[in-house]
């Protein structure tokens, strides 16, 4: 890997301010690696070099005139191909947008700007964020930088390759069911879904109303909270958005996990008898270090995972149909087959099986927030119970699971991240979810920063961010 490409957030903010590297090397590096390896990941629907070259050479000027906007001026970075980008192609992957292009920025990417980051360009996603990867949308779909005979996950698959590959350091993700943690779990990144109205969802296409977070995907902890700092806060036009004051997320980085009480999901794995024997090595693993690190963790026991999949699924199905019922009625062929065929699922959604699932998440959501973690600081579970598959083993129907265990901490609403905690003897990576109290995100990163420093698995890189040819078995 490149020097400029091993640098973090913190790294490449530092080499600013020392100017022993500048905004716009760093962004020409970044717009390199995408050039080199895009054709081969599809990472990035849309490139704005231009752009990203303006707004880094202002960043340069207003850094050595000692004008300062914080920690992500400067800094490259991604938006998930959902988030409104003024002047930027925002086409959800799909052939019913090929030329809408907005006028205004989502409020989360107008925040980041203001902060002084550097707009790469939009990051390939599941086609509106539903669905599976087709050859059928408007770009092709990304690819898994560890072997991309294996998808990246999904939805916010584009984001999950780029970090992963060192396309850049930081990209905008959403999660609905999983799909930030998803595709970090699968590429072996940082991804963080805040706890629910920590971030405006203004000006992101949305996929379910009551059940979308937007968060960042990155390569450590750091660089996570460094990036969740520059898009948190409240937003008064977004009805969902919750007026809290926003901490600094680094704060409690180096503070340790001694002492701290650790609730470990325990019956997850043991539900789904197609487990990959290696990831409950890898979760095994990952207690035993938080426990060397002074952690008490202790099993805990959450209601079957299918009964979290089923009461948040049938939210999902009934919302984003009525967002889409009209497309579909009129033009059903634009979108790809496993993304209308999931979204067509909704309209089989009963007003009062929609209802019922409401009352069963405010049900589960006290449950955990009163019984769980009234007993314990942080809870950490299995983020997938299998590895990224096959292109070619991808289920036909699009209304199967996909092997995320994320899906709960959506109905709850909960903070929740994947943070790579191993890989199989494949090379494909391994994560655990780390899941605290309602907007304690600070704590969420707390412990990933500690596990982190206890492991080494961040040294490890696809050979493709290397600059080396990515083998696919």
């Amino acid at each position: 890997m490149s020097d400029i490409k091993a640098l973090s957030i913190a790294e490449l903010g530092k080499a600013y301010r020392d100017r022993s590297l500048s905004p716009v090397e760093a962004t020409k590096d970044a717009l390199a690696t995408i050039s080199a390896h895009n054709e081969s990941l599809c990472a990035f629907n849309t490139v704005v070099p231009e752009i990203a070259l303006e707004r880094a050479a202002k960043a340069e000027q207003e850094l050595m005139s000692g004008v300062d906007l914080g920690p992500m001026h400067g800094i490259p970075f991604g938006a998930k191909d959902i988030y409104d980008t003024a002047g930027i192609l925002t086409s959800c992957q799909s052939k019913l947008r090929p030329d809408v292009i907005p006028d205004s920025n989502a409020h989360s990417v107008q925040k980041i700007l203001d902060g002084g980051a550097v707009l790469l360009g939009k990051c390939a996603t599941i086609e509106f964020a539903t669905g599976g990867p087709s050859p059928e949308t408007l770009f092709p779909p990304a690819r898994n930088p560890w072997n991309t005979d294996h998808v990246p996950g999904g939805s916010s698959s584009g984001s999950g390759a780029a970090v992963a590959s060192g396309m850049t350091r930081m990209a905008l993700g959403s999660d609905t069911g999983g799909s930030i943690r998803g595709p970090a779990a699968y590429c072996g990144t940082v991804g963080i879904k805040p706890t629910y109205g920590r971030v405006s969802r203004r000006g992101v296409f949305p996929l379910s109303f009551t059940m979308d977070h937007c968060g960042p995907l990155s390569w450590s902890v750091e660089d996570a909270a460094i990036s969740l700092n520059g898009m948190a806060g409240f937003d008064p036009l977004d009805p969902a958005s919750a007026d809290v004051p926003t901490p600094d997320f680094t704060a409690n980085l180096s503070t340790g996990v001694k002492g701290m009480k650790i609730g470990y999901v325990a019956n997850w794995l043991d539900e789904d008898e197609n487990t990959n024997p290696e990831i409950r090595a890898a979760i095994t693993e990952a207690k035993n270090a938080l426990r060397a690190e002074g952690a008490i963790v202790e099993p805990v026991t959450l209601p079957a995972h299918d009964v979290y999949h089923a009461c948040g699924r049938m939210i999902i199905l009934a919302e984003c149909y009525a967002i889409h019922e009209k497309d579909l009625m009129e033009r059903p062929e634009l979108y790809g087959r496993p993304t209308r065929e999931r979204l067509m699922a909704g309209a089989f959604v009963r007003g009062s099986d929609y209802v019922e699932a409401l009352r069963m998440r405010r049900e589960m959501t006290h449950w955990f927030n009163a019984e769980v973690l009234g007993q314990y600081d942080m809870v950490i579970a299995p983020a997938t119970s299998l590895p990224a598959g096959r292109f070619d083993a991808q289920p036909n129907d699009p209304l199967a699971l996909s092997g995320y265990l994320t899906v709960p901490f959506n109905v709850t609403g909960s903070p929740a991240m994947s943070v790579c905690c191993g890989y199989t003897s494949e090379g494909l990576p391994i994560s655990m979810q780390i899941v605290g109290k309602p907007f304690d995100e600070s704590g969420v990163f707390q412990v990933g920063a500690a596990y982190e420093r206890a492991t080494d698995w961040r040294s490890q890189r696809p050979r493709l961010a290397d600059g080396d040819a990515l083998a696919a078995e």
